[in-house]
């Protein structure tokens, strides 16, 4: 069914509307994340059992989007080891602003809720610890599944892989609009704000998306995307630093860090298996 290329533009953008309506609902309905909760899962668990039906309808098993069942936990720990390495370099350079300005203070761990104004939230209960876990891995299988996996697979029976990435991400990138434009509609910002945070969150998230569209393409699974991912969301949940006025005031700065360095090594090593592959078949 999917060699009838010219309509899978068509069949990507109604599942990806129909899952970005499930997340306005609960974003501005429900509103889970602002709950005991502290996470908008609701909309994710639809949007995994969406890309499983749609997979089936089209002919595609889990295997065919990226759940492979080979070198599962390999590429897991892959994942979680480049997650945690890059934001360990991203966490030192932030202190080490803190302490050239005299006003690192100490490091905390405990659970929040991460916003666009900063993280909301202090538990230091177990519950919260699990819940922000089991979350983070809803979310994780749900976008990896869906963006890097079905989106991706669909897009390549009529781009190059390198198209079909661009397009995946970014709209991977305008997923993430949800929370400013929640913002500004509770007068929370202003419409500068509301302009900022969206482009800034689709270039980044793009940016990201891309990086683990590279990730998939070159361990041929969703496994080590999804661990990356994991961390990426989880670690600024957990892991705070606090200064003398305030507690990660320079989030933005660890996290364009750790993003801006994962993409690069991300980038680096494909390109040059890329060109590796290219000198073997000539």
């Amino acid at each position: 069914m999917l060699n009838k290329k010219s309509k899978i533009i068509f069949i990507v953008l109604l599942i990806y509307i129909l899952c970005f309506a499930f997340r306005g609902f609960e974003y501005f309905v429900l509103r889970t994340d602002q709950t005991f909760w502290g996470e908008a899962f609701i909309h994710k668990l639809v949007g995994i059992m969406i890309f499983y039906a749609v997979a089936k309808i089209y002919g595609m098993n889990l295997k065919d989007i990226g759940f492979e069942k080979n070198s599962v936990l390999r590429n897991l720990l892959k994942g979680l080891g480049f997650g945690l390495l890059v934001f360990t370099v991203a966490y030192i350079v932030e202190i080490l602003i803190l302490v050239i300005h005299n006003k690192f203070a100490m490091v905390q761990i405990y659970v929040s809720a991460y916003a666009i104004d900063g993280n909301i939230g202090n538990q230091t209960t177990l519950i919260f610890f699990i819940i922000c876990i089991i979350g983070n891995i809803i979310n994780v299988i749900m976008e990896e599944g869906l963006f890097r996996g079905l989106f991706l697979k669909m897009f390549e029976h009529k781009y190059s892989f390198i198209a079909s990435a661009i397009i995946s991400s970014g709209l991977f990138g305008i997923w993430h609009i949800m929370a400013p434009i929640r913002s500004y509609c509770d007068g929370m910002i202003g419409v500068s704000g509301l302009l900022a945070n969206m482009i800034m969150l689709i270039i980044t998230s793009g940016i990201i998306g891309f990086k683990f569209c590279i990730l998939t393409k070159m361990t041929g699974s969703l496994y080590m995307s999804m661990s990356d991912h994991f961390v990426n969301n989880t670690i600024v949940n957990i892991f705070h630093v606090i200064s003398d006025t305030g507690v990660d005031e320079l989030q933005v700065v660890r996290i364009a860090v750790a993003q801006s360095l994962s993409f690069i090594v991300v980038l680096i090593y494909y390109m040059r298996n890329y060109k590796r592959r290219l000198e073997y078949e000539n």
